[in-house]
């Protein structure tokens, strides 16, 4: 778990890549990373004061880069199937909220990582994984982007750090919460959890 928060504070930041061949998944989670750095990187926006202002930059390029609904329905694997569509709607904005509380200040602790874009592997006609391996000071971290394309745009569904799987990790939470809660009950812990924080 650890590990996960680690990798995932690199998560959006970086960019420095060595050339590769580079496909439409490729060249999309680079354009995206690419955006993340210059709102980073930009300084007009440098001072703690403008934290809030990073942070509403971020969001349209998390929204952009990442399928949100695809995203929480792998989040919550067959229990998808027990919220209605009120409350899957509701599940999707309490999930992007908790994400971003949980991740913002670790990517706005942003401090020259580098990354290289090292494979594109096509899953299937509409999924395809990305490959990267953020580079610091002390060590390698490979991070791979899962992504599928809908209507004509890869999005993000999925982040693998280190071997472990942010969609996984969340089903299995997601798993133990349903098993002696209700949807209802789920949704109350996510509000609360965003409120909390």
């Amino acid at each position: 778990m650890k590990r996960l928060f680690v990798g995932l504070s690199i998560l959006m930041l970086f960019l420095i890549s060595l050339p590769v061949y580079a496909g439409a998944p490729l060249d999309t989670v680079k354009a995206n990373v690419n955006k993340v750095l210059d709102i980073l990187r930009d300084p007009k926006i440098k001072a703690a004061s403008a934290k809030e202002i990073k942070k509403d930059k971020l969001r349209v390029i998390y929204v952009n880069m990442f399928d949100e609904v695809e995203l929480s329905r792998r989040s919550l694997g067959l229990n998808w199937n027990k919220l209605n569509n009120n409350q899957r709607q509701e599940f999707v904005k309490l999930f992007e909220q908790v994400l971003e509380k949980a991740y913002a200040d670790k990517i706005l602790a942003y401090t020259n990582e580098k990354i290289e874009f090292t494979k594109e592997s096509v899953i299937s006609g509409n999924l395809a994984e990305v490959r990267t391996r953020v580079i610091t000071a002390s060590k390698e971290i490979p991070i791979s982007y899962r992504v599928i394309s809908k209507d004509g745009a890869w999005k993000v569904y999925d982040v693998v750090i280190e071997n472990v799987s942010l969609v996984q990790n969340y089903r299995t939470q997601f798993n133990d919460i349903l098993a002696k809660n209700s949807p209802e009950q789920l949704l109350e812990i996510l509000r609360k959890k965003v409120k909390a924080q």
